[in-house]
C-alpha cells in the first residue's frame, strides 16, 4: 500500500511534542505526493500544520484502530512503533488500572504506588496450570511459564526482574518467590517454602535503603536459585549478591537513609536486651542522620525490626549470633561518632581515650581499647630496613574510619548471606532449579561514580543476552512455521562491551592505574583519553578533563573520574583488621579469619550451589600486589552470572517507574518513554517490527474477516484455502505477508488495513441499513401524528359541549342548595337560644336545694366526727400507756441482740488484734536478727581491723561495706516503721468497718481468705470442743439406734421360740397313732393357701415400707417403727390363718381316709420318679438352715460389737443404711426361698405315701438319671452322684431321723435363709466401708499436705507483699486474687464438665433399665400365675424350639480379619450393585448387634475399630475413584443412622416399625462411635468433593466461558494474545464443551443415586460443585480480557441456562446449587448492560449485588468492544459507579475462593427395612457368618 492510501482523510498520526512525547492528531485532508506538509486537526479541535521532510521522506506515526488500543500484548498491535507502545500501556495503566502489559516474552510491569487485590492465594491458584497467553498478563504468568517448562523442558529457567529504583522490581521478584513456594511447597515438613520467603526481610533490612527515587531500594543484586527435586517441589535455594553499596553506610544524600537495619535497631534501642548497645534515636548518630528525616511514612521501623528478628529465628540463626550481629550494627554507629580532634595544623590527630562511642565500639565488638584508639590515627610503613608508624592527617583518619566502617558491614553482609544459604541448603540432590535475578537497571545521575558504572556495565551484559534471546525466538517462530524470511538485524551493543571489559579497556586501565604507587584519577582519565579517543562509544567533554561518555545502549552518560581509584582498591589498613582478628567475641574474629583461608574459591560448572562474595574485595596486605580490585571481582561475578543465564531459559520482567513524585496511578510519558528506551521493550519491538509481528490463526482470521470474503468462496470447506484466496485480492504485496503452517504472518500495518476495509465494509452496510430504518420511521411517525390530529379535534368538540351542558346544570342546583341551607341555618339558631334558657333555668333551681341540703348534711357530719375523733384520741392516750409498759422488755430483746452483735464484733477485733500481735512479733524477730547480724559484722569488723591494721584498702572495702550493712539496717528499721504505721493503719481501718454494718459483705469475704490462709492453725481447744459436742450427739443417735436394733433382735428371738413351739407340735403331732396328714402336707396346703397372701400383703407392704423408707429420707426412716410393727402383726396373722387351717384340717381328715388308698396307688407311679430330687433339695435344705442360724448368731455378735465400739454419727447412719439394705435383700431371698419350699414340701407329702420296700431299685435310678438338676439351681448334678445320694437317703429314713426340723409356716425359716445373705452382704460392706475409709483417710491426707503447700505459697507471697510499696501491695494482691479464682474456676468447670458427662451416662443407662423392667413387667403380665408357680417342674420338660432369624450375625473371634477383608478391604460396589443399597452397612450392624447381644464389648469395640480403619485404608488407595468414595460414604452414613435408630433413644424411634424396636441395642451405648463415624463421613465427604472437583476443575473454563454453544458469536471475536513455545504446544487439546461437562454431571448423580446416598447429602455434593464452577469461571473471567464482552455475556447466560435446566430436570432446584451461580449470572448481565449513563450505572448497582466492587470495577476496566461501533467504557462512568458501591463496604477482595467447602450436614434418615430381611448373596463369600 502507498503512502497516499494509509494517509487519507480522518486517519489518525501520532506526531511529537515537548511535553506529552507524542501526541495524537486527525488528518483532516489526504495527502499527496510532493506536499510539504500534513493539515492535522489535534484533540483540542485546533488546526495544525505538521512539515514533512521530503529528502527524509519521514511521514508521522499512524495510530492504531481503537479496536486493537488497550492490548495484553504489545506485538499485537498493528502499528509498531514508540508511540503506540506507549500510548497502550497509558490507557491500560490509567484507564483499566492493569500494570502488567506482555511485549513478546517480555513482562512490563508499572509501579502503580498503590497495593492491588492482585497477589492473594486465589489469584495464585487461578494462575496456577493456565497458559501465558490465557489469562491477563501478571507475574504469576511468567512464574507459572517458568515452572511449567522447568518440568516439561527439564531445564533450569531463570526470571530476569530490572528496572530502576523504585520501579518495583524487588516486589516482583518477592511474588515470583512466593509463587514457586505455594505452587511447588515442599514435599517434606521442612518447611524451606517459608525459609525462602523469610529471606526476604533479612535482605531488605540489610541492603535496601530510603533514596530519593525508591524508600526501599536494593542497594545490591541478587540473584536467586531456587531448587527443586524430582517431583518439582522446593528443597532448597541459594542466594548470590552482586556490588554491595558500601558507601552508604558511612555518606547519604539529602532525603535519603543508610540501610534500614540501623533505623530498626534504634527503635527498638528500648528494649531491656539491647541496653547495653548504648543506642539512642537514629537522630543523634552521623552515619544515621546525615539525610535529614530518619523516618518513612507508613513504616513501623519496630514492627520492621520484629520481623526481621522472626525471619532469623526461622532460618535458624542462633540468639547468641543475632545478637552479635545488632553489637556489630551498633558499633559502627558508634564508630561513626568518634570525635576526632587534629593536631599540629591537621597533620596529626587523635581521639580522646575517655570517648564514650570509642569505649562501646570496643567493648561491642570485644577488641583492646588502646591498640584500636592508637592504630585509628596511626597507620604502619613497612620499608625494606624498617617499619614506621606514622600519624595520620585528619581527613585520613575520617576516611579510614569510613572504609573500616564500610569493610565491617561488608563483611557482615557477607556473613549473613552464607549463613542464609546453609540454611537454605538442602541434603537432597537437586533435579533442576528456577533462578530469580533481581538486579538494578540502567542507572543515569547528574553525578555518576564508579557504582553506577557497574551498574552500566552489567546492564550492557544483561541487554545482549536479551538481544540474542529474543532474535533467537523469532527465527525459531519462522522455522517452525516454515516461511521463507530474511536474517533481521538488531543492535549489537558488542563494541561497548569491549570497550569496558576487553584487554587495555577501561576496567584493565583502572586496575592498572591502582597498582602505581601515586595513581590519581585524573592520570586514569588522561590515559582513557589517549586510548579509547578513537572509539565510537567514547567521548570526552569539552569542558572536563576529570570526566568521560560512554554511549551505552539506553542513553550515553558522562562519568566524573574523582574517587574511581578509591572505590575500586576499596583500601582497609591491616592494623586495625588485626585488632578485629584478635576480638573476644569468636563471631568477630571469623568475619576476618575467613578471608585468609580462603580468599578466592574456585567454583566448579554445572554445581548446584554457587556462593559469590557480595562484591566485597578479600582483604590483603596493602604491600600485596596480586590483590584483586572491586572491578575484577565485579567482572568475575558478572561472567558467572551470564554462564548461569545462558545456561538456562530466561524470562524477563521489565519493571517501569510511572513518575518520580511516588504518586499512584500518574502517568509520566517523559519517564516512561526513558525507561523502555533503557530496558530493551522498544528493542524487542523493533526486532518484532522489522519482519512480521501481526500472526493470525487461520480459523481465527476466517472467523474475523469472513464479512470481506464472498459467498461463492464461503461456500469451500477449506479455511486455509478461503484465507490465501482472500488476502491475495485484498493485498497485492506478496511481500506484506507470509502463510505458515497453522497461522499468517503480516507486516507491520496490514492488520491496521485489514480492519479498515473491514470496517468500510460495516460502514456501507450500516447507512444502507440506518436509510431504509430512518424512512420507516419517519413514514409511521407522520401516519401516526394524522391519526392523533383527528382524535384530537372529535374528541375536543365532544368536551366543549359537555362543558357548557354541565354549567347550566349546576347553576340551578346552587340556588336550590342556597334555599335550603338558610332555612336550616335560622332554625337551628331558634332552637339553640331556647335550649339554653331551659337549662339555665334547670340549673338554677336545682343549685338553690342542693345548698340548702348540703347546710343540713354538714351540721349531721360535725356531729359525728366529734365523736370519732374524742373516741379516737381515748384508744391513742391507752395505746401509748401499753407501749410504754412493753418498751422495756423490747429494749431488753434488743440489747440482747446488740450483746451478741458487739460480743461477735469483740471476737472479731481480738482475732485480728492476735494477727497483729503475731505480724509484730514477726518484725521484732526480723528486727533482732538485723541486730544480731549487725552485732556480728561489726566483731568481725574489729577482727579484721586488728588482724590487718595495715591494709588501708581492705579496711576501706570493710567500712564501705559496713555503711553498706548499717544503710541495710536502717531501710530495714524504716521497713519495719513502714510495717508497723501500715499494720496500724489496718488496724484503725478494721475496727471502723466492724462498726459499719453496712461493709460487711467485704468484711465477711476478708474473714473467709484469713480463714483460708489460717486453717491449719485453728486452736486445738476449739476443735476439741466442736469434737466433744458431736461426739455427744452421735452417742444419742448410736443409743437410739442401738436401741432399735435390740428391739429387732428382741423380736426375732420371739419369732425363734415360736419356730422352735410349732417344731415340737408337729413331732407330736408325728408320734400320735392314727392316720393324719403329714406334716409336709399341711405345711404345703398352709402355704398354698398362704401363698396369695404373701405374694400380696406381705412383700408388697415390706416393698412400700422399703421404699417409703428410701423417699422420706435417712433422718426419717430412723425413727419409723413401721416395717417392724407390720412384721409382728404379720406374724400374729399368720398364727390364726395357721390356727384355722388346723382346724379345718381335723374335719377334712375323715373324709380323706376313704380315697387316700386311691390316691395313693394313682399317684405312686407319678410321684416316685420326683422323691429323690425332692430328698437331696430336703437334705440341701437342712444344711442351708444350719448354716443360717451360726452364721445369725455371729452377725448378731458382729453388730452389738460394731455399735458399741463406734461412736461417731456417720458410722450409725450407715449402720442404718446397711440394715435396710440387707432387709431388701433378705426380703428378696425370702421370696425365693418361698417358692422352693412351697414345691418341695408338696413334693415330699406325695412321696412320703409311697411304700418304699415295693418299688424296684432300677426304676429309681432311672428316675434320678432323668432328674439330674432342680429348679433355681445353676448346678449340675451327675446320674452317679444322684444315685449315691438317694441311697443314703433311703439309709437315713429308716433310721427314723426326725423330719419335724421341716415342720415350720414358713415366717423363720425364711428369716434364716435371709439372714445368711445378710451376713454375707454385711461383711461385704463392712469390707468396702474399711476401704472406702483408708481412701478418705489418704485423701484427706492428700488433701491436708496440698493445704500446707499452698499455705506455705501464700506466707511466702505474704513475706513479699510486705516488702513491697502500697500500690504494688494492691497489685500483687490483686494478682494473687486473680490467680486463685481462676484456678478455681478452672477447677469447678472441669468438676462440671465431668458431673454432665456422667449425668448423660446415667440417664442413658437408665433409659436402658427402664425398658428393660418394662418388658420385663409386661411379660410377667402376660405369665399366668400357675405356670409361674410350677415354672420349676416344668422347665426340666422344655425342649428347645427352632428359632425364626432376629436380624444378628455371628462370627468368630478369628473371623474378624477376613470380615473385614471381604466387606470392605476388597469389595468392589459392583458385587453388591444388584443387592439392597448399602449392604455392606446392615451386615456390619447385624454383626454389631450380635456383640451387643452376647454383651462381649471387647469384640464389639475389635469390630468398630477395625470397621473405621478399614474403611481409611480403602480410601486411601482408592482417593481419586469417585465411585469408590461415593460408595462408602453411602455406606458410612447407612451405618450411622443404623447406630441411631436402633441406638433405644426415643427421638430415634419414631419412625420405627415393632420389629425394628425389637432390634435394637440392649446392653450398650455407642454414642462416641456415632460420633467418631460421624467425623469419618464428613472425610469421606470431603474426599468426594475434592475427587469430582479433580475431574470437573479442567472443563469448566472451557465448557462455560469458552463453549460456543450459540453459533455465529465467534465472528466478532477480539484479538488475542500471540501465544509462544509452551502455549501454541498445548491449549486446543484440553478443550471441552458444555455437553461433555453435564454429561459427567449426569455421572456422578446417577452413581451416587445408584449407591443409595442419601439425596440431601447429593444435594449438598452439587451445590459444592456449582458453586467451583461458578467460582472458576468468575475468577478466570476476572483475570482475561478476551472474554470480557458483549457477546461472552450472552454466550455465557445461555450456558448458564443450560446447567439450571439441567438442576430442574434432576430435581434438585432446592439443593441451593442454583443460588450459587448468582454472580456468575450477573456477570454475565454486566457484560449486557448499558454502560453510559447515571441511571445506567444506577441499574448495574441495584442488578449486581451478589458481585462485589472491585469485582464489578474490574469488570468494567476488563470490558473490550468488538468492533469499532461499539464504544468503550469511561474512566468517569467506571468512577461513578465506585461512588455508587461506596456504602457496600464489600471486603478488599478480588476472587472468589473456589477451594471453600460448604459445612455438610448428615441428617437422620431411618431405613424402612428389617433387619431379617436382608440376605447375604454368595458372592460376598461371608459363609462364616452365622444367622441368630
Amino acid at each position: 500500500m502507498s503512502a497516499t492510501q494509509l494517509y487519507t482523510k480522518y486517519t489518525r498520526v501520532w506526531i511529537p511534542d515537548p511535553d506529552e512525547v507524542w501526541k495524537s492528531a486527525e488528518i483532516i485532508k489526504d495527502y499527496k505526493e510532493g506536499d510539504k506538509s500534513l493539515q492535522l486537526k489535534l484533540e483540542d479541535e485546533t488546526l495544525y500544520e505538521y512539515p514533512l521532510d521530503l529528502q527524509g521522506h519521514e511521514l508521522p506515526f499512524l495510530r492504531n484502530p481503537d479496536i486493537l488500543v488497550g492490548q495484553n500484548d504489545l506485538t499485537a498491535l498493528s502499528y509498531l512503533h514508540e508511540p503506540a507502545v506507549l500510548h497502550n500501556l497509558k490507557v491500560r495503566f490509567l484507564e483499566s488500572n492493569h500494570i502488567y502489559t506482555y511485549c513478546g516474552i517480555v513482562l512490563v510491569a508499572i509501579n502503580p504506588y498503590e497495593p492491588l487485590p492482585i497477589y492473594e492465594q486465589d489469584v495464585i491458584y487461578a494462575y496456577s496450570g493456565q497458559n501465558m497467553g490465557d489469562m491477563d498478563p501478571h507475574i504469576f504468568a511468567v512464574a507459572e511459564e517458568a515452572y511449567k517448562q522447568m518440568a516439561r523442558d527439564e531445564k533450569n529457567q531463570s526470571i530476569i526482574v530490572s528496572g530502576e529504583s523504585g520501579a518495583g522490581k524487588t516486589v516482583s521478584a518477592k511474588y515470583a518467590m512466593r509463587f514457586f513456594a505455594t505452587v511447588g511447597g515442599s514435599a517434606s515438613d521442612t518447611n524451606i517454602e517459608a525459609k525462602v520467603l523469610a529471606s526476604s526481610p533479612i535482605m531488605e533490612a540489610i541492603g535496601n535503603a530510603k533514596t530519593t527515587r525508591n524508600d526501599n531500594s536494593s542497594r545490591f543484586g541478587k540473584y536467586i536459585q531456587i531448587g527443586f527435586d524430582k517431583k518439582y517441589h522446593i528443597i532448597g535455594a541459594n542466594m548470590r549478591t552482586y556490588l554491595l553499596e558500601k558507601s552508604r553506610v558511612v555518606f547519604q544524600a539529602e532525603d535519603e537513609r543508610n540501610y534500614h537495619i540501623f533505623y530498626q535497631l534504634c527503635a527498638s534501642s528500648s528494649l531491656p536486651e539491647f541496653k547495653d548497645l548504648g543506642l539512642t534515636c537514629a537522630e543523634d548518630f552521623f552515619y544515621t542522620s546525615q539525610g535529614g528525616d530518619t523516618s518513612i511514612d507508613g513504616v513501623d521501623d519496630a514492627a520492621d525490626f520484629e520481623k526481621t528478628r522472626h525471619a532469623f529465628t526461622l532460618l535458624g540463626v542462633k540468639e547468641s549470633h543475632q545478637m552479635t550481629i545488632f553489637r556489630i550494627i551498633a558499633a559502627i554507629l558508634h564508630l561513626g561518632n568518634l570525635e576526632i580532634q587534629g593536631e599540629r595544623d591537621g597533620e596529626a590527630c587523635s581521639v580522646s581515650s575517655e570517648d564514650e562511642h570509642l569505649s562501646s565500639f570496643c567493648s561491642l565488638l570485644g577488641v583492646e581499647h588502646s591498640q584500636m584508639q592508637h592504630w585509628l590515627c596511626h597507620r604502619k610503613l613497612v620499608t625494606t630496613a624498617e617499619t614506621l608508624v606514622k600519624s595520620m592527617s585528619l581527613h585520613q583518619v575520617e576516611n579510614a574510619r569510613n572504609a573500616l566502617a564500610k569493610h565491617i558491614y561488608a563483611q557482615l553482609f557477607t556473613w549473613i548471606v552464607q549463613h542464609i544459604n546453609v540454611a537454605l541448603h538442602s541434603t537432597v540432590r537437586q533435579h533442576s532449579f528456577i533462578g530469580v535475578l533481581d538486579i538494578y537497571g540502567f542507572e543515569t545521575f547528574e553525578v555518576n561514580s564508579f557504582e553506577q558504572f557497574c551498574i552500566n556495565y552489567a546492564n550492557e551484559k544483561l541487554q545482549q543476552q536479551f538481544n540474542s534471546h529474543v532474535f533467537k525466538l523469532e527465527q525459531e517462530e519462522y522455522m517452525k512455521e516454515e516461511i521463507s524470511w530474511t536474517l533481521i538485524e538488531f543492535y549489537d551493543n558488542q563494541p561497548c562491551i569491549d570497550l569496558i571489559e576487553a584487554k587495555l579497556g577501561i576496567l584493565d586501565l583502572l586496575d592498572e592505574e591502582c597498582k602505581v604507587p601515586k595513581g590519581t584519577d585524573q592520570n586514569w582519565a588522561q590515559k582513557l583519553y589517549d586510548r579509547h579517543g578513537a572509539s565510537q562509544h567514547f567521548q570526552k567533554p569539552r569542558m572536563s578533563n576529570t570526566s568521560f561518555i560512554i554511549l551505552h545502549f539506553a542513553d550515553k552518560v558522562e562519568y566524573q573520574s574523582e574517587g574511581f581509584l578509591e572505590k575500586n582498591r576499596d583500601t582497609v589498613y591491616e592494623e586495625q583488621i588485626n585488632i578485629l582478628k584478635n576480638s573476644k567475641y569468636q563471631m568477630v574474629a571469623d568475619l576476618f579469619q575467613e578471608e585468609e583461608a580462603a580468599p578466592a574459591v574456585p567454583v566448579r560448572k554445572g554445581a548446584p550451589r554457587i556462593n559469590v562474595r557480595s562484591a566485597t574485595p578479600p582483604f590483603k596486605a596493602a604491600n600485596k600486589e596480586h590483590r584483586k580490585t572491586v572491578g575484577h571481582q565485579f567482572r568475575n561475578s558478572l561472567r558467572l552470572l551470564m554462564e548461569t543465564l545462558n545456561a538456562t531459559t530466561p524470562h524477563y520482567v521489565r519493571c517501569i517507574k510511572p513518575n518520580d513524585e511516588k504518586l499512584p496511578f500518574k502517568f509520566d510519558p517523559k519517564r516512561a518513554v526513558q525507561q523502555l528506551r533503557a530496558c530493551g521493550v522498544l528493542e524487542t519491538i523493533r526486532i518484532s517490527a522489522a519482519a512480521f509481528p501481526s500472526r493470525w490463526s487461520y480459523p481465527d482470521f476466517f472467523n474475523r474477516y469472513r464479512v470481506l470474503m464472498n459467498k461463492r468462496d464461503l461456500s469451500k470447506n477449506d479455511k486455509k484455502q478461503i484465507c490465501q484466496t482472500l488476502l491475495k485480492d485484498l493485498i497485492k504485496d506478496p511481500d506484506k505477508f507470509q502463510f505458515g503452517r497453522t497461522k499468517i504472518f503480516f507486516r507491520a500495518g496490514q492488520v491496521a488495513y485489514l480492519e479498515k476495509l473491514r470496517a468500510d465494509k460495516f460502514r456501507a452496510a450500516t447507512i444502507m441499513i440506518q436509510k431504509t430504518v430512518r424512512g420507516w420511521l419517519q413514514r409511521a411517525k407522520y401516519q401516526r401524528l394524522r391519526r392523533a390530529a383527528l382524535a384530537l379535534q372529535r374528541f375536543a368538540r365532544g368536551h366543549l359541549a359537555r362543558r357548557l351542558f354541565e354549567n347550566l346544570r349546576r347553576t340551578r342546583a346552587a340556588i336550590i342548595l342556597q334555599k335550603q341551607y338558610r332555612m336550616v341555618r335560622m332554625r337551628r339558631a331558634f332552637l339553640r337560644v331556647r335550649n339554653a334558657t331551659l337549662t339555665i333555668q334547670a340549673f338554677a333551681r336545682g343549685m338553690f336545694v342542693r345548698r340548702i341540703y348540703h347546710q343540713m348534711l354538714t351540721e349531721h357530719k360535725a356531729a359525728v366526727l366529734q365523736k370519732h375523733v374524742r373516741g379516737w384520741l381515748a384508744r391513742l392516750r391507752l395505746r401509748r400507756l401499753r407501749i410504754e409498759a412493753r418498751s422495756a422488755q423490747h429494749l431488753k430483746k434488743l440489747n440482747i441482740g446488740m450483746e451478741n452483735k458487739v460480743v461477735q464484733l469483740q471476737r472479731k477485733v481480738d482475732e485480728q488484734n492476735k494477727e497483729n500481735k503475731l505480724l509484730n512479733e514477726q518484725l521484732s524477730m526480723l528486727t533482732s536478727a538485723h541486730s544480731s547480724e549487725v552485732e556480728k559484722l561489726k566483731k568481725e569488723l574489729q577482727q579484721y581491723q586488728q588482724s590487718q591494721r595495715g591494709d588501708g584498702k581492705q579496711l576501706l572495702s570493710l567500712q564501705e561495706e559496713m555503711e553498706q550493712l548499717r544503710m541495710e539496717l536502717e531501710r530495714a528499721h524504716g521497713e519495719r516503721e513502714v510495717m508497723e504505721d501500715s499494720h496500724g493503719k489496718e488496724r484503725d481501718l478494721l475496727r471502723k468497718r466492724i462498726s459499719d454494718l453496712e461493709e460487711e459483705n467485704a468484711l465477711l469475704k476478708r474473714e473467709k481468705e484469713e480463714l483460708n490462709n489460717s486453717i491449719l492453725c485453728q486452736s486445738e481447744d476449739e476443735f476439741a470442743q466442736n469434737t466433744v459436742e458431736e461426739n455427744t450427739q452421735m452417742k444419742k443417735e448410736l443409743e437410739e439406734e442401738r436401741s432399735r436394733y435390740q428391739n429387732l433382735v428382741k423380736e426375732y428371738a420371739s419369732l425363734e421360740q415360736r419356730y422352735d413351739n410349732l417344731r415340737d407340735e408337729i413331732t407330736i403331732m408325728k408320734h400320735t397313732p392314727g392316720h393324719r396328714r403329714n406334716p409336709s402336707n399341711q405345711s404345703s396346703l398352709e402355704s398354698d393357701s398362704n401363698n396369695p397372701s404373701i405374694c400380696t400383703s406381705e412383700v408388697g407392704d415390706t416393698e412400700d415400707v422399703i421404699q417409703q423408707v428410701e423417699e422420706i429420707g435417712m433422718e426419717k426412716a430412723a425413727m419409723d417403727m413401721t416395717l417392724f410393727l407390720k412384721l409382728q402383726k404379720r406374724v400374729r396373722e399368720l398364727e390364726l390363718e395357721r390356727k384355722k387351717l388346723q382346724a379345718q384340717l381335723e374335719k377334712k381328715e375323715q373324709e380323706s381316709k376313704k380315697s387316700q388308698v386311691v390316691e395313693t396307688k394313682a399317684e405312686v407311679a407319678s410321684e416316685h420318679e420326683d422323691f429323690a430330687y425332692n430328698s437331696l433339695k430336703r437334705q440341701e435344705l437342712e444344711s442351708e438352715n444350719k448354716k443360717l442360724k451360726n452364721e445369725l448368731n455371729e452377725l448378731r455378735k458382729a453388730i452389738a460389737d460394731h455399735a458399741t465400739q463406734n461412736n461417731s454419727c456417720s458410722d450409725v447412719q450407715d449402720s442404718y443404711n446397711l440394715l435396710l439394705n440387707q432387709l431388701k435383700s433378705a426380703n428378696e431371698e425370702l421370696e425365693v426361698r418361698k417358692e422352693e419350699v412351697l414345691i418341695l414340701r408338696s413334693q415330699i407329702m406325695k412321696a412320703a405315701q409311697q411304700k418304699e420296700t415295693g418299688k424296684d431299685m432300677v426304676k429309681e435310678k432311672e428316675s434320678i438319671s432323668h432328674n439330674a438338676s432342680w429348679p433355681n439351681s445353676d448346678q449340675y448334678v451327675d446320674r452317679e452322684d444322684a444315685i449315691e445320694a438317694y441311697q443314703g437317703m433311703c439309709e437315713t429314713n429308716c433310721k427314723t431321723e426326725d423330719w419335724g426340723y421341716l415342720n415350720e409356716d414358713g415366717e423363720l425359716g425364711l428369716a434364716y435363709q435371709g439372714l445368711k445373705q445378710v451376713a454375707r452382704l454385711l461383711e461385704a460392706q463392712l469390707q468396702e466401708q474399711k476401704r472406702e475409709h483408708e481412701e478418705e483417710v489418704e485423701a484427706l491426707r492428700n488433701e491436708m499436705d496440698l493445704m500446707q503447700e499452698e499455705l506455705e505459697k501464700q506466707q511466702q507471697a505474704f513475706l513479699q507483699s510486705l516488702q513491697l510499696s502500697p500500690e504494688a501491695k494492691v497489685d500483687f494482691g490483686l494478682q494473687q486474687e486473680i490467680t486463685r479464682l481462676t484456678n478455681e474456676n478452672l477447677d469447678l468447670k472441669e468438676l462440671l464438665e465431668k458431673l454432665e458427662k456422667n449425668e448423660k451416662k446415667l440417664k442413658k443407662q437408665l433409659k436402658i433399665y427402664r425398658k428393660k423392667v418394662q418388658d420385663f413387667e409386661a411379660f410377667q403380665a402376660m405369665v399366668p400365675e400357675e405356670w409361674r408357680s410350677r415354672e420349676g417342674n416344668m422347665q426340666m420338660a422344655v425342649q428347645r424350639k427352632e428359632k425364626d432369624f432376629q436380624g444378628m450375625l455371628e462370627y468368630c473371634k478369628e473371623d474378624e480379619p477376613r470380615l473385614i477383608r471381604n466387606l470392605i478391604t476388597d469389595l468392589k460396589p459392583q458385587a453388591v450393585s444388584a443387592t439392597v443399597p448399602c449392604l455392606p452397612a446392615y451386615i456390619l450392624y447385624m454383626c454389631i448387634r450380635h456383640a451387643d447381644y452376647i454383651n462381649d464389648d471387647q469384640k464389639l469395640n475389635s469390630l468398630l475399630t477395625s470397621t473405621i480403619n478399614g474403611l481409611k485404608k480403602v480410601l486411601k488407595k482408592h482417593h481419586n475413584d469417585f465411585e469408590m468414595t461415593s460408595f462408602w460414604l453411602a455406606n458410612t452414613c447407612r451405618l450411622l443412622h443404623c447406630l441411631k435408630q436402633y441406638s433405644g433413644e426415643e427421638c430415634f424411634m419414631t419412625q420405627n416399625t415393632a420389629k425394628q424396636n425389637e432390634h435394637c441395642l440392649q446392653n450398650f451405648d455407642l454414642v462416641e462411635y456415632r460420633h467418631a463415624f460421624s467425623q469419618l463421613s464428613i472425610q469421606i465427604y470431603q474426599q468426594l468433593i475434592n475427587v469430582a472437583e479433580t475431574i470437573l476443575h479442567p472443563m469448566i473454563v472451557s465448557a462455560v466461558l469458552e463453549d460456543e454453544s450459540i453459533p455465529g458469536l465467534s465472528s466478532v471475536k477480539p484479538l488475542g494474545y500471540r501465544k509462544y513455545s509452551s502455549n501454541s504446544a498445548e491449549g486446543d487439546n484440553n478443550s471441552y464443551t458444555l455437553d461433555e461437562m453435564i454429561h459427567q454431571l449426569n455421572t456422578f448423580h446417577s452413581i451416587m443415586c445408584d449407591q443409595g446416598l442419601d439425596p440431601e447429602i447429593i444435594q449438598q455434593v452439587f451445590k459444592q460443585l456449582f458453586y467451583m464452577i461458578n467460582a472458576v469461571t468468575l475468577n478466570n473471567l476476572l483475570l482475561r480480557k478476551d472474554v470480557c464482552s458483549w457477546n461472552t455475556g450472552m454466550q455465557l447466560r445461555f450456558n448458564i441456562s443450560q446447567l439450571e435446566e439441567w438442576l430442574r430436570g434432576k430435581n434438585l432446584q432446592q439443593s441451593g446449587a442454583a443460588k450459587t451461580l448468582e454472580p456468575l449470572i450477573q456477570a454475565a448481565q454486566l457484560l449486557q448492560l448499558k454502560k453510559k449513563t447515571s441511571e445506567d450505572a444506577n441499574a448495574i448497582c441495584s442488578l449486581c449485588t451478589s458481585l462485589m466492587t472491585q469485582q464489578i470495577v474490574k469488570i468494567l476496566n476488563l470490558y473490550t468492544p468488538v468492533n469499532e461501533f461499539e464504544e468503550r467504557v469511561t474512566v468517569t462512568f467506571i468512577r461513578n459507579i465506585q461512588k455508587l458501591l461506596q456504602e457496600r463496604n464489600d471486603p478488599p477482595q478480588l476472587l472468589l475462593d473456589f477451594k471453600h467447602v460448604f459445612p455438610v450436614q448428615f441428617p437422620y434418615n431411618p431405613s424402612a427395612i428389617t433387619l431379617d430381611s436382608i440376605h447375604l448373596p454368595a458372592s460376598l463369600k461371608l459363609d462364616f457368618l452365622n444367622k441368630v
